[in-house]
């Protein structure tokens, strides 16, 4: 069979941006079960490992959202509030007062904007990983045999494996490898360029996380509204812990964890 020129034309336009791509239309990285290669590609102002710290475990906010304190530098209700539970409990020894406070501290991610090998059709995507990856990617990094890996023409691809949990409860298993060979990302160093040039800025992708000091306190005093004993707590500690393991697989789901 001849090769389709059309749909040759099309992936072309693809990469340019004067198009839309017709995979995953997802902003974020969901890796497939198995091995598939990925490549970190260069963020405009250098740095493409990006912490983002989030707050989990609030009602109807089951992604979490963004904390104005540690990400902004802003007044942040909901740490001085989980700063006082701790303080609370390390007086009283209270457990309920304890695993609230935990689940209301603040936790970092990292993302980076990739390429998937295989599937540079779909455009730039943002993967999200966990403190492990990082400190591995960056020792990669900062490693002189490896050079820049996010090189448009010398870079380094990275093997992934993920295997999804096989027990009720456990997370997804993630492996990263540097390949050993480095590659151009395109073979038209142009196309790779505009490639890159057309990802979405991650503050973007994140937009709807972001809450005023405000907007915060409300959902604090929704979550705390009735009882403040510590038997009420005690419950709705319960309730968040639920809730949070269930978000919590959902985003390392997400990050390929």
């Amino acid at each position: 069979m001849a090769i389709n020129l059309e749909l040759m034309r099309k992936k072309l336009a693809v990469l340019k941006g004067e198009v839309k791509g017709g995979g995953s239309s997802s902003p974020f990285f969901s890796p497939e079960e198995g091995e598939q290669d990925i490549r970190i590609v260069p963020s405009p102002d250098g740095d493409p490992f990006k912490e983002i710290y989030f707050h989990y475990n609030l009602p109807d906010h089951r992604g979490g959202i963004l904390c104005p304190k540690r990400n902004d530098g802003d007044n942040c209700p909901i740490c001085d509030f989980a700063s006082q539970l701790w303080k609370e409990y390390t007086d009283t020894n209270d457990e309920a007062t304890k695993e609230l406070a935990k689940q209301l501290f603040v936790r970092p991610r990292y993302f980076s904007p990739i390429v998937v090998r295989g599937k540079e059709s779909d455009g730039v995507k943002y993967y999200g990983y966990g403190k492990k990856a990082y400190e591995m990617l960056l020792g990669y990094v900062l490693d002189p045999e490896y050079g820049d890996i996010t090189d448009l023409e010398e870079g380094t691809d990275i093997g992934l494996t993920y295997e999804k949990p096989t027990k009720k409860g456990a997370f997804p298993q993630t492996t990263l490898k540097m390949r050993r060979n480095t590659s151009p990302l395109l073979a038209d160093k142009r196309q790779a360029t505009t490639l890159v040039n057309n990802a979405p800025s991650i503050d973007s992708l994140f937009a709807d996380k972001r809450k005023t000091t405000r907007e915060i306190e409300i959902i604090l005093d929704n979550m705390m509204s009735g009882d403040s004993s510590a038997e009420a707590r005690s419950s709705e500690t319960t309730a968040y812990n639920n809730k949070g393991s269930a978000v919590d697989q959902a985003f390392a789901e997400l990050a390929g964890k």
